[in-house]
């Protein structure tokens, strides 16, 4: 079974890397020649283009930033589309809109091409480690052809139902996740404007109702003043897009989330999209003029 693996990034690398040592025959593509070489030095092959990779491959996966990025590899020319073979698999484990996963598998079917939504959490240090959790939606019998290559770089696996539905949980929680992490920002800023030490308040909300992973990585990175990228505000931005676009489909109604989005779009606006995504506090910072740390 050949696996073809298409895109090489924060998280698409170490993934990819960790499906070559789980000893697994794949062919990869990225337009970046040093993370494809990164794959070549532990066993992977290089493809020679996109539709080559495509049409060795029984499980194509791609792991891409945006959903347009997706659906041009998917169904644009030179990609799955043209090139997949009959029986094949596609996985894509990116951030998707459920909207796009279900046009996409609709044209790959008419080629006897099944997909699987697969998107993933857990971070780059998840990725590396292969403890991420992937929640993985469509046809079960797709994803029992899967799951070995789903073992081989994640922990927590999940089959979460019907086609899109990985995608609905993985925008679900990030949603969550993002809702919490700006709650975090304004009760520390809110905690610093009031002159409590801020080591002090941490240890109470740590130990309190307050606490959360949300708010344990925020204190983390703002302490360090460190906003290199885990997980960039720009892709947090495209999430909460997608979160409150299947909001709109479904007439749900959103309060919280649409003012987090306001708060991603201001810190982008100042310069910090491609920061990590707990430099939405620099926004609070910048409004207040004072660091949290002081």
């Amino acid at each position: 079974m050949i696996i073809g693996y298409i895109g090489l990034g924060n998280m698409g690398g170490p993934m990819c890397r960790n499906i070559i040592k789980g000893g697994n025959e794949v062919v990869v593509f990225d337009l970046n020649p040093a993370a494809v070489q990164q794959c070549v030095e532990i066993g992977g092959k290089a493809g020679a283009s996109l539709a080559e990779t495509v049409a060795q491959a029984d499980i194509i996966m791609t792991s891409l930033p945006m959903p347009t990025d997706v659906e041009a590899v998917a169904l644009g020319p030179g990609g799955i589309l043209e090139n997949a073979k009959d029986g094949a698999i596609y996985v894509d484990l990116s951030t998707n809109s459920p909207t796009v996963v279900k046009r996409i598998a609709a044209a790959l079917a008419e080629k006897g091409v099944k997909m699987l939504d697969a998107p993933v959490s857990g971070g780059v240090a998840g990725a590396e480690a292969a403890t991420i959790a992937i929640m993985i939606g469509g046809d079960r019998q797709a994803f029992q052809s899967c799951l070995p290559v789903f073992e081989s770089f994640g922990k927590k696996i999940v089959h979460t139902g019907e086609l899109g539905s990985g995608s609905v949980a993985k925008l679900v929680n990030n949603m969550l996740a993002f809702c919490n992490m700006t709650a975090a920002a304004e009760a520390m800023m809110l905690g610093a404007a009031a002159g409590i030490d801020h080591d002090t308040l941490s240890e109470v909300i740590n130990n309190s109702s307050g606490a959360s992973f949300a708010y344990r990585t925020m204190n983390h990175k703002v302490k360090k003043g460190d906003w290199s990228p885990n997980f960039a505000i720009n892709l947090a931005n495209k999430d909460m897009r997608l979160a409150l676009q299947l909001a709109e489909e479904l007439d749900v109604p959103m309060n919280i989330a649409p003012q987090v989005k306001a708060v991603f779009h201001a810190a982008r606006s100042m310069g910090w999209g491609g920061d990590d995504v707990t430099a939405l506090m620099r926004v609070y910072e910048t409004t207040m003029r004072r660091s949290v740390r002081d």
